[in-house]
């Protein structure tokens, strides 16, 4: 049985966070970092950033429902950007605007989890094609539960993909920008079928490589903790 390894009284549960951030580019965007430096100076919480994404995705996925309108299409793509943008400055204003709080990890994760899986089933049921939707959404959940249960044994969150959540958005997106260009052209709509598809089986794969690594750092970690115990 693996044991996790044993961390200093001086580890707390901010610092863990910390450790467990997903690597974002956009985290040193100008126009972000102005954003997040002002909602640091409101009243406003990053919990509440938090929970704003996923009252962005269910609008997205309500327009996502109008899929032979291309102002939804357009309204779908906004929402999911948005939802995205949420992601990144709630834990800019946590970490970098001094707003932590105990339950930050539990906003970080749960309102991500909702919107993945409102924009995935709405997609599914926009496309006519709702088994797929809800296929993709479970597939995402479950990328979203191996890299959580790594981290719930001591080991570093793997944010590795192929499909990890800004790599879904980035799918979904580009199948809504086309699904605009079958409405113009009177075409059958295919794009969102498509991007679904991909989404699912990426994530099935990202399931599959970070579940790989997990078990690569345990076996290492147990063999570290074998050389420590003999040195």
């Amino acid at each position: 049985m693996y044991i996790a390894p044993n961390r200093s009284d001086s580890t707390t549960p901010s610092r863990l966070m910390d450790d467990n951030r997903r690597p974002i580019k956009s985290r040193s965007n100008k126009a972000i970092v102005a954003l997040s430096s002002f909602l640091a100076g409101t009243r406003v919480t990053p919990n509440q950033i938090s929970c704003a994404s996923a009252l962005f995705a269910v609008v997205g996925a309500l327009a996502l429902l109008r899929i032979d309108s291309a102002p939804g299409m357009l309204v779908a793509i906004a929402c999911i950007q948005l939802r995205l943008l949420c992601n990144v400055i709630d834990g800019l204003v946590a970490v970098e605007g001094g707003k932590k709080s105990v339950t930050g990890p539990i906003f970080n994760e749960f309102p991500d989890r909702i919107a993945d899986t409102v924009l995935l089933v709405g997609a599914g049921y926009a496309a006519a094609v709702p088994s797929l939707g809800w296929a993709a959404a479970l597939f995402a959940a479950l990328t979203a539960y191996v890299r959580v249960f790594g981290g719930s044994v001591g080991l570093p969150q793997r944010f590795i993909g192929p499909m990890a959540k800004q790599h879904r958005m980035a799918i979904l997106t580009l199948a809504c920008a086309a699904t605009i260009i079958e409405i113009r052209l009177h075409w059958t709509h295919v794009s969102l079928i498509t991007g679904l598809a991909i989404i699912a089986v990426g994530s099935a794969l990202t399931c599959v490589t970070r579940t790989r690594a997990l078990v690569h750092d345990l076996h290492g970690a147990r063999q570290q903790a074998q050389e420590s115990s003999h040195a």
